[in-house]
């Protein structure tokens, strides 16, 4: 058995996926109306090129890419457009959308799969990955072609598909490598191809033995790493599966990796071997506010109602909302908000689960340093913010924060951490383009 890696810093909350990890994928239909968003990826929105009275395929583009960092848009279903509007986001307060009434998913338009993809053109593979919409299904929903198109002089040599989803409550990766292990693998190979790299990894948390069982057993180089938050963000997964540190500021192709979520190499395949547009999203539905958390395959614009409907329904009080995971997720104001490409979960709280406090004065315990998995100091950028010290902030290295909320989630006095640094990273930037005007 390999040696189990990690990084340094980091802390371990109760990981709760046992509320789903055992539910298998349950495919959904789509629902009468479909709210698809403009905005499912990170970049510019996609620029609509429907109104209201088209008709629309399963499969046709609605929204063309508007810049380099940024992605098309597709219909999930066939129907009839009945509004373009700005529309309640799970990622943002509100976004631009195509309100589609739905006809049927029957059919539908799709490319020309590229069946012999090991021979093909790479920068014809590329494309279709661009065409087809796929962006990064981890949550940041990076445009993915981009990723395959690393500057000239760059040399990518290593690949980690990642397969750690660290988040609490989130087992929809951990499914999806049970359940689409062909596809996820053949993924794998395209962008392998793609990278020109011969030895692709995918790094998975140990407390999902089957998952690195199976893969192993079909030939996979499965990298075990220890359960650790945030083991799945890029850097850390970097460092702990090849050892090489991204630095300060830089990218992984600065040290020849990139990385792919699970979702992403699944989403791949099926744009290239089968010529489908990016139209669906495996999304974990948990939490004690609902009455059978699952994991549910649905066509992106599903309100995020009729979710928390296939999970039974909420059980009681909900005290809160989340889409995505409980440290790194997005607050929601209204389950009438659409599930997008990156939606990976949705959690109705209860309030035994949401951990409310009174915020306190820093007691300069230090703890917020140990954790702090970039070796800030988010005391320090958190005071800055406060007293709006902004120069300090910068100095202390506010923009290299990732938000992963382990501070805030071990500090004694409630300090809401990361609420500051957000905000002197907005005020950063500012002071920055103030500068350079």
């Amino acid at each position: 058995m390999s040696k189990v890696k990690s990084f340094a810093g980091g802390t371990h909350p109760p990981g709760n996926k046992g509320l789903s990890s055992g539910a298998a994928i349950v495919r959904l239909p789509a629902p009468g109306v479909v709210t698809v968003p403009l905005c499912q990826h990170l970049g510019a929105p996609s620029k609509p090129v429907v109104k209201p009275g088209d008709e629309v395929k399963k499969g046709s583009v609605i929204g063309e890419q508007n810049g380099f960092i940024s992605l098309p848009t597709h219909s999930p279903v066939n129907g009839k457009v009945l509004r373009v509007e700005n529309a309640p986001m799970p990622h943002m307060r509100s976004g631009p959308a195509v309100v589609i009434k739905t006809e049927s998913e029957d059919g539908g338009e799709v490319y020309e799969p590229i069946a012999n993809w090991e021979n093909a053109d790479i920068p014809a593979i590329i494309n279709r990955v661009k065409e087809a919409g796929v962006c990064g299904m981890g949550g940041a929903s990076f445009p993915t072609y981009v990723k395959l198109s690393p500057p000239k002089g760059v040399k990518i040599d290593t690949l980690i598909i990642n397969g750690v989803e660290c988040e609490p409550y989130l087992t929809a990766d951990h499914r999806l490598m049970l359940e689409r292990t062909d596809d996820l693998i053949t993924g794998m190979k395209i962008l392998a191809r793609v990278l020109g790299v011969s030895d692709p990894c995918i790094g998975i948390e140990v407390n999902k033995p089957d998952a690195i069982e199976l893969l192993e057993k079909k030939g996979v180089r499965v990298v075990r790493l220890k359960v650790q938050y945030p083991q799945g963000a890029e850097k850390q997964l970097i460092y702990a599966a090849v050892g090489r540190e991204v630095p300060a500021g830089g990218l992984p192709l600065n040290v020849g990796v990139v990385v792919q979520n699970v979702g992403t190499c699944v989403a791949v395949a099926d744009a290239v071997c089968k010529g489908m547009p990016s139209l669906r999203r495996i999304t974990t539905v948990s939490g004690l506010g609902v009455n059978s958390p699952g994991n549910f395959e649905v066509c992106v614009g599903t309100p995020v109602s009729d979710l928390i409907a296939a999970a039974g329904g909420y059980s009681g009080d909900v005290e809160r909302l989340i889409s995505g995971g409980p440290m790194m997720g997005m607050a929601m104001f209204t389950d009438a908000a659409p599930v997008t490409k990156g939606t990976s979960g949705i959690l109705a709280m209860s309030p035994e689960e949401v951990r409310d406090v009174e915020e306190g004065p820093c007691i300069h315990c230090g703890k917020c340093v140990d954790v702090c998995p970039l070796n800030l100091v988010p005391c320090a950028i958190a005071t800055a913010s406060e007293f709006a010290m902004w120069e300090d902030a910068e100095k202390a290295g506010a923009l290299n924060c990732m938000a992963c909320g382990t501070c805030s989630y071990v500090c004694p006095a409630g300090r809401y951490l990361v609420h500051y640094i957000k905000r002197a990273q907005n005020e950063v930037r500012a002071l920055i383009r103030a500068r350079e005007a």
